[in-house]
């Protein structure tokens, strides 16, 4: 049993995980387990045909063969489990269009994990596969909430999949695979050897490193599970030793509370899951949800806007305005899904924001790239910045002057998407076919359809892992 100072809780989360049951499971969070595994699946499959670095990535696992043991996503071949895990991970992220929450995006640092290796098993049931990332999600939302840090991850400069990823699909994996306590302690240990996600890689211009966090995690992941399978020994008290997980990385004494309260009964999930409705990073959305109303409310036409100013938000709202000049013009796909400027201007263009505005035609825009340099960003001083990382606390405000001298301004009590304005399974739904429609090898209809269907009776298959074999 942990303590109040945090002694013990390594061994308690690899106890609550090994005897995680899918009876421990709710209706309800067995239902949004199931939505996380259809968004992160389609947007995975997306970024097959519209990411360029995806090619590069799947072209280089290709090449290293190998037993052909997990499918790589629309890339019509299988790899070495933590290979395909290496290369869905860093799909689920390349169009930016994957799930949010605490701990920033957790379906891409499990889900890809746990087809990996429930297709390297083979005959892994729907309920173990739900359960295993279920212990998964659950141990990355808790290890962010217990930050009780300001805007921790800007502060601090993490990207919260990656750092917290490793343990998260290790957990999953070493689940999936039926390890007993030692033996999933055993894999947080080694998991933690191989912990990063410094957001240097975001800083100024986005690089391809962005998008592959997940991809780092998920094979580290796997490795990491069965290493402990094979017998390795992994390093012990790894989240709260001296220099652990919180006293390395995160630099401060977390909330204990947070990690072991009701773990393997109540899941945080459920409360701090939200999916993205628009394909850019999580930090937009507050702007695109005050830019929409604004324009809808007040009937503005791009042709009537003078100015926007985006004003405050947390460190985030800053990092993806500035500079300014580079935010207006962004080069690559990946550039403008990281930059409040142009995607502000996209949503005051067109009403909404799509993966087509994403495309080398939609980045040379003309009509978007002239609002763009109407886009400015002002700091707010006084603003209190919120406890957490999540890219839901941020409230910035958008400021629209327009040509005949009106102001007006919006501060969001909230975005689409997020646990308070939740969205449901006919927008999942549409959102996976639109994704899907871009993929390299798409399955066709039919099989998009089908995949649909196994998602929503996940808990009925024997097999999951018929279900990534559709989109080899």
């Amino acid at each position: 049993m942990a303590r109040d100072d945090g002694t013990g809780v390594t061994r308690l989360v690899s106890e609550r995980a090994a005897s995680l049951a899918y009876d421990a499971l709710s209706p309800e969070l067995v239902e949004l387990i199931k939505q996380i595994v259809l968004d992160t699946l389609g947007v995975a499959i997306g970024a097959s045909g519209l990411a360029p670095e995806a090619r590069v990535v799947a072209e280089y696992v290709e090449a290293l063969g190998g037993r052909p043991e997990s499918t790589v996503y629309g890339f019509g071949f299988k790899a070495p489990a933590p290979w395909a895990a290496f290369v869905n991970g860093s799909l689920g992220h390349m169009l930016d269009y994957d799930d949010v929450g605490a701990g920033g995006h957790v379906g891409i640092a499990t889900v890809p994990v746990a087809f990996a290796v429930a297709e390297k098993l083979g005959c892994v049931s729907g309920r173990d596969l739900i359960t295993a990332i279920a212990a998964g999600t659950d141990l990355h939302t808790r290890l962010d909430l217990a930050v009780r840090l300001p805007d921790w991850t800007m502060t601090e400069g993490w990207f919260a999949t990656q750092l917290f990823g490793f343990l998260s699909g290790a957990v999953t994996a070493g689940r999936l695979r039926g390890l007993d306590a030692e033996r999933i302690e055993h894999s947080l240990g080694i998991a933690f050897t191989q912990v990063s996600g410094s957001r240097q890689m975001a800083v100024g211009a986005s690089t391809d490193l962005r998008s592959m966090q997940a991809g780092f995690s998920g094979q580290g992941a796997v490795l990491a599970a069965d290493l402990a399978a094979r017998g390795i020994v992994g390093s012990k008290e790894v989240i709260e030793g001296r220099y652990g997980l919180y006293k390395t990385y995160v630099r401060n004494e977390p909330e204990w509370s947070m990690l072991t309260e009701g773990l393997g009964t109540r899941f945080p999930l459920l409360t701090e899951h939200g999916f993205k409705v628009w394909p850019a990073c999580g930090y937009t959305r507050a702007t695109n949800t005050a830019t929409l109303q604004l324009r809808r409310e007040n009937r503005l036409e791009p042709e009537d806007v003078e100015t926007i100013t985006v004003i405050g938000g947390t460190g985030a709202t800053r990092l993806l305005s500035e500079p300014i000049e580079l935010k207006r013009r962004p080069q690559l796909s990946i550039d403008g899904k990281y930059s409040i400027p142009f995607t502000t201007a996209v949503m005051m263009v067109r009403g909404n924001v799509t993966l087509r505005d994403y495309t080398d035609e939609g980045l040379r825009d003309p009509a978007v790239l002239a609002m763009a340099d109407r886009v400015g960003y002002r700091a707010d001083p006084d603003a209190i910045l919120p406890i957490g990382g999540q890219s839901a606390l941020s409230r910035p405000t958008v400021e629209i002057r327009t040509r005949d001298g009106r102001v007006f301004s919006c501060t969001p009590d909230g975005v689409p998407g997020d646990p308070a304005h939740p969205v449901g399974w006919d927008l999942l739904e549409a959102k996976f076919r639109d994704c899907v429609s871009f993929a390299r090898r798409p399955p066709g209809k039919s099989g998009i359809e089908r995949v649909i269907e196994m998602v929503h009776n996940l808990d009925s298959l024997d097999d999951a892992s018929e279900i990534p074999r559709l989109f080899g």
